[in-house]
C-alpha cells in the first residue's frame, strides 16, 4: 500500500435527495449527508467529523437515527445491491455495529427507515415493485415480520414507530409526511396543502393551507378552514415516491395554488410543517380544545447576491428537525441549502414573519465545473452550473465571496496574487476583480462557451480554450498575443509548466500537445484517437506528462511517446494532480473516490483509495505548499483534505512569506464609506447633545424631588422624636408598677411552696411503706412461677422423644418413594428433550405473537403486583408485630389482673387527693396567666419603641457616610492633576531633545542625498560611454578578416576612449584604497537607512503621545468641573440636613465646632474655586500655544520627503477647544 495519506478535513455541500437528511446528535452537533459521507458538524465550534460511506457505494438513499441517539442507520446501494449499515455514534471515531446485506426476500432499494422507541427494532420500506414493509431485530440480523403493500394504489413515502410502543406506521401516496404528537395522536400532511390530525385512527381536526396571490404580488399563506370530521383517504396519484417526480408531476397539473407538505416536525408546544416554497408554519395547541392554530410563519430569506432575488427564496423545505432542548430548528431545502433558526427569535417577532439563517454558508446546488487556488492567499475559487461563483477560505473554512449571474459558468482560474479571476461564461470570457465585498468584471472577451482557462504560474499570462483553439492573453495590457491551433476535437484540459515557457493541452480527439509559447508551435505531440482525455498534468521538472482518459488507464508521456500505461482497475480516471514537491500523485475517479499514490508511479497496485464524492470528480488541485488537497465533483460538494506521508518525509513546503492580507477596494467605495462615516459621526454627536440635554433635565427633576423628600423626612423625624419621648416616660412608669407587683407575687409563691412541701413529704412516707409490702408479694409470685416452668420442661422432653421416633419411620418410607420417582423423572426428561426440539421452532413464533399481546397486560400486572407487594409487606409487618404484642399482653394481663384488684382501692383514695390538688393548681394557673398577659403586652410596646430608635440611628449614619467619600474623591483628583502636570513638563523636555535630534538627522540626510545625486550622474555618464564603446567595438568586428584595417580601428578606439592621464591614474591606483572606499560607503548607506527609519518611528510615537496627552487633559478638566459642581451641591445638602436635624449645643455639644466649620466651608471653597479657575485658564492658554507650535512643526515635517503623517488622527481645532472652555466656565 502507498504511504501517502489524505485525511478529510472539511466539506462544503449537502445531498438533498437523501430522505431524512438532517437531525441533531446533541444540542450542538448536527448530522447531514455530504458527498459519500455523513458529517457531524458542531454548530458552536465549527468543526466537522466524518462517517465515511461503504466501500464501492453507488448511492446513499435514506438515514435514520435511534431515539436514544446512539445508532445511525444508512441505506445505500453497494455494487447494485441494497445494504443497511448501522453505526454506533457514541464511539470516537464512529464504528460499524451491524451490516444488513443478505436478504431472504427480493429488494431493489430501501426508501425509508425508522428505529423503535427502545432502539432494538428497525422498520424498513422497500421500493416498488416489491414495496415490502420489513420489521427487523437488527442486532441479531433477524427479520421479525414482512408486510406487502399495495404498490399500484398506495406507494409509501415515510415509515415511523409509535413513540410509546413498537407498533408501526406507514403513509400512502397523497400523504407526503407525518409526525407523532403523542402516544395516540398523529399529524399528516398531503400534496394538496391539507393537514389531518388522527387520534386512535379517527380524524379529530383538519386544516387547509393555501397560497394566495395578493394585489402587491407577494404570496401570503392563510389557513382557510378548520373542521372536525371523519377521515376519508383521497385517491392516490402516480406511484414513484421521489421528490423530483413529485415536482414534475405537480408542475404539469394545476396544483400551484396548493402548497405541498414535504416535512413535519413535532415539538412540545405543537408542530412545524413546510407550507410551499420557502415557508414553514408553526402550529400550537389550543389548551381548551383539542385543535391546533397557526402561531407563526418562518421564511427563507431573499438572497441579495442572487441573479433573481425574487426567486432565491423559492426552495422547497424537504426535512426539518428540532434540537433536543427545542431551542433551534434546522431545515434542508431542495437547493442543497441548510438553514437554522432559534425558536426564541420566532417568539419575539410575533407580528411579522421570522426568517431562517444559513447553518453553514450558501452552498452550490449543482455540479461544480471549475476549481482554482492561488499562492499569496488561502483562497479557493469555484464555479458551478447553478450560475454562481464562490470564493472559499480553506484555512478558516469560511465563504469569503459569493455572486450569481445570468449565464452558466463553465471554468474559473485564480491569479497567483489572489486579486483577480478569469471566468468562462456561456456568452463571454470575463476578467474580474475580487473586491472586499464584491466580484466586479473589468474586461470582457468574446470567447463563447469557454470550458477551460488557466493563469500561468507567474500570473503574467492566462490561457482560455474556445472549442479546439487556445487563446493566450497577457495580464499587463490584456491583449491576445497568440492563438494555438492544432486540436481537432474539444480541449478538455490545459496546464502550464513550472517556468511558464510551455503549455500542455489534452482533448477529446485523443491528442496531448506540448506548445512552445515563444514560437507558438508544437514541440511534442502524442495522439491516441481511441482515448478521449479528461485531464493532463506535468511533473515539476517538466520532463513527464501524465494524462487520464476514457480508456481506464493512466498514461506517462515523454518525448511524444507513451512510456507506461497503468490500469485503473475497472474505473475511469477523471482528474489528476501532482504535488509541487514531486513526491506524490492524486487521481479522481468517475465513482467519486480519490486515489493517493507515490511519485514516481509504481507498477503494482499500490495506492490508498478514499470515499469522497457521490458523483464523478470534475476537478482536483493541491495548494502551493502541498499541505491541502481540494476536490470538486458533480454532486456539488467541495472537499478539503489534509495530506501527509506515513514515512515521515516532509511533504509541506516551507513558505518564505506568510499569506497576504491585502484586499482590493475601489476608490468610489472608499469615498462612499467615508461619507457614510462622516454622516454617522455627525449623527452620533447630535445624539450625544440630545442625551446630555435629557440628562440635565432629569438631574433638575431629581434634585427637586430630593428636596421635597428631605423636607418630609425632617418633619417625620421631629414628630417621631416627640412620640419617642412620650413613650419613654410611659415605659418608665409601667416598669416601676411591674416590679412592685412581681415582688408581691414572688413572696406569696414562696409561702405557698413551703406549705405544699410539708404536705407532700407526709404523703410520700405513707406511699413508700405500701410499696415495700407490694415488693414482698411479687417475690413470692416469682418463686411459684419458676416451679411451674420446671414441670413444663420435663413434659416437653418426653413428647419430643416420641415424635422423633415417629418421623424417622416416615423418612425411610419417603426415601424409597423418592428413588422410584427419580427413575420416572429421567425417563420423562428424555421424552421432554425429544419433544422440546420439535416445539422450539413453533414456540419462537408463538412467543413473538404472545409477547406483543401480553406486554400491556404485563405492565398492568406489574403495577398491580407492585402495589400488592407493598400492601402485603406492610400487612405482614403489622401481623408479626401484633402477634408478638398479643403474646406479651396475655402474659402481662394474667399477672396484672391480680395486682389490679389490690391497687384499685389504693387508686381511689389517691384520686380523691389528686382532685383536690388539681383544683388548687387551676386557680393558681389562672392568676399566673393574667400576669403573663400583662407582661407580654408591655414587652411588645418596648420592642416597637426600640425599632423606631434603630431606624432613626441608621438614617443618621447613612447621611454621614454620603458626605465623606465625596471629599476623598476630590483629594484624589487633585493629586492626579498634579501628576499629569509633572508628566506634561517631562514630555516637553523630551520633545525639545527629539527636535534637536531630528534637525541633526535632516542635515545628514541632505548631505547624503547630494552625494547620491553625484554618484548617479557619474553612473549615467559611464553607462553612456560603455554603450558608445560597444557600438564602436561591434563595428570593428566587421573587419575581423582584414587585419590591417582591424588594427587601425582598434588604435582609433584606443585614442578615443583611453587618455594618457587615465592611464597614469589607473596604473597608480591601489586596489586596497578602492576596497576601503566601497566598504565605508556601504557602512554609511546602512547607517543612513536605519536613521531614516528611526526618525519616522519616533515621529509617529511622539505624535500619538501628544494626541493622547491632549485627550487626557480635556477629559480631566471636564471631570474637575463636574466634581466641583457635585461638591458644592453636596455641601449645601449637608448644611440643610444639619440645620434640619437641629444638631445644636443642647443635644451634642462636641459637634458644634463641626457645624460651624461646615458653615464656613462654602465661602472658603468659593475663593479656592476662583483661584483654581484662574489657574486652569492660564494652563489652557499655555497648552493652546504649545499645540499651535506642534502643529507648525508637523506641517514642516509633512513637506519633507519620506515623512508621512499618522492616518486617521487629527488634533482638535483651537476654536472648538475655546468654545468648550467657555461653555464649561459658564
Amino acid at each position: 500500500m502507498s504511504t501517502v495519506v489524505a485525511q478529510s478535513l472539511h466539506v462544503f455541500g449537502l445531498r438533498s435527495h437523501v430522505t431524512n437528511n438532517i437531525f441533531f446528535f446533541d444540542e450542538q452537533i448536527v448530522i447531514f449527508p455530504a458527498g459519500n459521507h455523513c458529517v457531524k458538524y458542531n454548530v458552536d465550534q465549527k468543526w466537522q467529523k466524518f462517517i465515511p460511506g461503504s466501500d464501492k457505494s453507488q448511492d446513499m438513499l435514506t438515514l435514520s437515527i435511534s431515539p436514544n441517539r446512539r445508532y445511525l442507520a444508512i441505506s445505500e446501494v453497494v455494487q447494485e445491491k441494497p445494504t443497511i449499515t448501522i453505526y454506533e455514534l457514541s464511539c470516537i471515531p464512529c464504528r460499524k455495529r451491524k451490516v444488513l446485506s443478505n436478504f431472504d426476500f427480493s429488494v431493489q432499494r430501501f426508501t425509508s427507515m425508522a428505529f423503535s422507541p427502545d432502539s432494538k427494532y428497525l422498520l424498513t420500506q422497500t421500493s416498488p415493485p416489491e414495496s415490502n414493509l420489513v420489521y427487523w431485530l437488527w442486532e441479531k440480523q433477524k427479520v421479525m415480520a414482512i408486510i406487502r403493500a399495495d404498490t399500484q394504489n398506495n406507494p409509501i413515502y415515510q415509515v415511523s414507530f409509535n413513540p410509546q410502543d413498537n407498533t408501526q406506521r406507514g403513509e400512502p401516496q397523497n400523504y407526503l409526511a407525518h409526525a407523532w404528537l403523542s402516544e395516540d395522536k398523529i399529524i399528516i400532511g398531503t400534496d394538496t396543502g391539507k393537514l389531518f390530525l388522527f387520534e386512535s385512527g379517527d380524524q379529530r381536526w383538519e386544516t387547509n393551507i393555501m397560497v394566495k396571490e395578493p394585489t402587491n404580488g407577494s404570496k401570503s399563506l392563510d389557513v382557510i378552514r378548520e373542521s372536525e370530521s371523519l377521515v376519508e383517504f383521497p385517491p392516490a396519484s402516480s406511484p414513484l415516491p421521489s421528490y423530483e417526480h413529485m415536482v414534475t408531476s405537480t408542475s404539469q397539473t394545476d396544483h400551484q395554488a396548493m402548497p405541498r407538505v414535504f416535512a413535519i416536525a413535532a415539538y412540545s408546544k405543537g408542530f412545524a410543517c413546510s407550507a410551499g416554497p420557502g415557508r414553514v408554519l408553526l402550529f400550537e395547541k389550543i389548551e381548551e380544545k383539542d385543535i391546533y392554530r397557526e402561531s407563526r410563519e418562518i421564511r427563507i430569506p431573499v438572497d441579495p447576491q442572487s441573479n433573481d432575488p425574487s426567486q432565491s427564496d423559492k426552495q422547497d423545505v424537504l426535512c426539518m428537525c428540532f434540537s433536543p432542548s427545542e431551542e433551534t430548528l434546522v431545515a434542508s431545502t431542495s437547493k442543497n441549502q441548510l438553514y437554522t433558526i432559534t425558536m426564541s427569535l420566532t417568539e419575539i417577532s410575533k407580528g411579522e414573519a421570522a426568517h431562517f439563517e444559513y447553518l453553514l454558508y450558501p452552498l452550490h446546488s449543482a455540479s461544480i465545473t471549475g476549481l482554482a487556488t492561488c499562492i499569496r492567499k488561502p483562497l479557493i475559487a469555484t464555479c458551478s452550473l447553478d450560475r454562481s461563483i464562490r470564493i472559499w477560505n480553506y484555512e478558516s473554512n469560511t465563504l469569503e465571496l459569493f455572486k450569481e449571474y445570468q449565464e452558466e459558468a463553465y471554468t474559473i482560474s485564480l491569479h497567483p496574487s489572489g486579486h483577480y479571476i478569469v471566468v468562462g461564461f456561456a456568452d463571454k470570457l470575463r476578467l474580474m476583480n475580487l473586491l472586499i465585498d464584491d466580484i466586479r468584471p473589468f474586461k470582457e472577451y468574446s470567447v463563447r462557451g469557454c470550458r477551460e482557462c488557466s493563469f500561468s504560474n507567474g500570473g503574467h499570462l492566462f490561457a482560455a480554450v474556445n472549442g479546439n483553439v487556445i487563446h493566450i492573453f497577457t495580464t499587463t495590457n490584456l491583449e491576445n498575443i497568440t492563438n494555438l491551433k492544432g486540436h481537432t476535437g474539444k480541449i478538455r484540459s490545459v496546464v502550464w509548466n513550472a517556468d511558464d515557457s510551455k503549455l500542455i493541452s489534452g482533448g477529446t480527439d485523443g491528442a496531448v500537445y506540448e506548445w512552445n509559447l515563444s514560437s507558438g508551435k508544437r514541440e511534442t505531440e502524442c495522439v491516441l484517437k481511441s482515448c478521449s482525455y479528461n485531464c493532463v498534468t506535468i511533473s515539476p521538472d517538466g520532463k513527464m506528462i501524465f494524462a487520464v482518459g476514457s480508456d481506464q488507464t493512466l498514461k506517462e508521456i515523454a518525448d511524444s511517446s507513451i512510456l507506461r500505461e497503468m490500469s485503473a482497475f475497472d474505473v475511469t480516471y477523471t482528474a489528476i494532480v501532482i504535488s509541487h514537491s514531486g513526491r506524490m500523485m492524486f487521481v479522481g475517479t468517475s465513482v467519486g473516490t480519490v486515489r493517493a499514490m507515490k511519485y514516481p508511479v509504481p507498477l503494482q497496485k499500490e495506492f490508498n483509495e478514499y470515499q469522497a464524492h457521490a458523483g464523478p470528480i470534475t476537478k482536483m488541485l493541491l495548494t502551493f505548499d502541498d499541505q491541502y488537497l481540494l476536490t470538486a465533483a458533480e454532486d456539488g460538494c467541495l472537499f478539503t483534505w489534509k495530506v501527509f506521508d506515513k514515512d515521515g518525509r516532509g511533504i509541506k513546503r516551507e513558505r518564505e512569506v506568510g499569506f497576504a492580507e491585502e484586499v482590493l477596494v475601489t476608490k468610489t467605495d472608499m469615498e462612499e464609506k467615508a461619507q457614510i462615516m462622516l454622516e454617522l459621526k455627525t449623527r452620533v454627536e447630535e445624539l450625544k447633545m440630545e442625551n446630555e440635554y435629557q440628562l440635565r433635565l432629569k438631574d433638575m427633576n431629581y434634585s427637586e424631588k430630593i428636596k421635597e423628600l428631605t423636607d418630609k423626612f425632617i418633619q417625620e423625624m421631629e414628630s417621631l422624636k416627640t412620640k419617642n419621648q412620650v413613650l419613654k416616660t410611659d415605659k418608665e412608669k409601667q416598669d416601676i408598677c411591674h416590679r412592685e407587683r412581681i415582688e408581691e407575687l414572688i413572696n406569696k409563691q414562696n409561702q405557698e411552696l413551703q406549705d405544699l412541701e410539708c404536705c407532700n413529704n407526709q404523703k410520700l412516707l405513707l406511699e413508700y411503706e405500701k410499696y415495700q409490702e407490694l415488693q414482698l408479694k411479687s417475690q413470692r409470685m416469682q418463686e411459684e412461677y419458676e416451679k411451674q416452668l420446671r414441670d413444663n420442661d420435663e413434659t416437653k422432653s418426653q413428647a419430643l422423644e416420641e415424635l422423633t421416633e415417629f418421623y424417622e419411620a416416615k423418612l425411610q418410607e419417603k426415601t424409597t418413594l423418592l428413588e422410584e420417582a427419580q427413575e420416572d423423572v429421567r425417563q420423562q426428561l428424555r421424552e421432554f428433550e425429544e419433544t422440546k426440539k420439535q416445539i422450539e421452532e413453533d414456540e419462537d413464533r408463538e412467543i413473538q405473537d404472545i409477547k406483543t399481546k401480553y406486554e400491556k397486560k404485563l405492565r398492568d400486572e406489574k403495577e398491580s403486583n407492585l402495589r400488592l407487594k407493598g400492601e402485603t409487606g406492610i400487612m405482614r409487618k403489622k401481623f408479626s408485630s401484633l402477634q408478638k404484642e398479643i403474646e406479651e399482653r396475655t402474659g402481662d394481663i394474667e399477672t396484672l389482673k391480680g395486682e389490679q384488684v389490690k391497687l384499685q382501692g389504693v387508686i381511689k383514695s389517691l384520686e380523691k387527693d389528686i382532685q383536690g390538688l388539681k383544683r388548687e393548681i387551676q386557680e393558681r394557673d389562672e392568676t399566673i396567666q393574667d400576669k403573663e398577659k400583662r407582661i407580654y403586652d408591655l414587652k411588645k410596646k418596648n420592642q416597637e419603641l426600640e425599632k423606631f430608635k434603630f431606624v432613626l440611628d441608621y438614617k443618621i449614619k447613612e447621611l454621614k457616610k454620603q458626605i465623606e467619600p465625596r471629599e476623598n474623591e476630590i483629594k484624589v483628583m487633585k493629586e492626579q492633576i498634579q501628576e499629569m502636570e509633572a508628566e506634561l513638563e517631562r514630555f516637553h523636555k523630551q520633545n525639545t531633545q527629539l527636535e534637536l535630534n531630528i534637525t541633526e538627522l535632516w542635515q545628514k540626510l541632505r548631505a547624503t542625498d547630494q552625494e547620491m545625486r553625484k554618484e548617479r550622474q557619474k553612473e549615467r555618464d559611464l553607462e553612456a560611454l560603455v554603450k558608445r564603446f560597444k557600438t564602436d567595438l561591434h563595428n570593428c568586428v566587421a573587419y575581423i578578416q582584414e587585419p590591417h584595417l582591424l588594427k587601425e580601428k582598434v588604435r582609433g578606439l584606443f585614442e578615443n576612449y583611453v587618455q594618457r592621464a587615465d592611464m597614469v591614474e589607473i596604473a597608480g591606483l591601489n586596489t586596497d584604497l578602492q576596497l576601503e572606499y566601497a566598504r565605508q560607503r556601504e557602512y554609511l548607506e546602512r547607517n543612513l537607512a536605519t536613521l531614516k527609519k528611526k526618525v519616522v518611528k519616533e515621529g509617529e510615537l511622539h505624535r500619538t503621545d501628544y494626541v493622547r496627552i491632549m485627550q487626557e487633559n480635556v477629559s480631566l478638566i471636564k471631570e474637575i468641573n463636574e466634581l466641583r459642581r457635585e461638591l458644592k451641591f453636596t455641601r449645601s445638602q449637608v448644611y440643610d440636613l444639619e440645620a434640619a436635624l437641629k444638631l445644636s449645643k443642647k443635644i451634642q455639644p462636641p459637634e458644634v465646632s463641626e457645624t460651624v466649620s461646615g458653615r464656613d466651608q462654602p465661602s472658603a471653597t468659593t475663593t479656592m474655586r476662583l483661584n483654581e479657575q484662574e489657574e486652569t485658564g492660564r494652563i489652557i492658554e499655555m497648552q493652546r500655544l504649545e499645540i499651535q507650535r506642534l502643529r507648525d512643526q508637523i506641517q514642516e515635517q509633512e513637506q519633507v520627503p519620506g515623512f508621512h503623517t499618522i492616518a486617521g488622527i487629527r488634533l482638535p481645532s483651537l476654536a472648538d477647544s475655546d468654545v468648550d472652555f467657555e461653555a464649561k466656565t459658564k
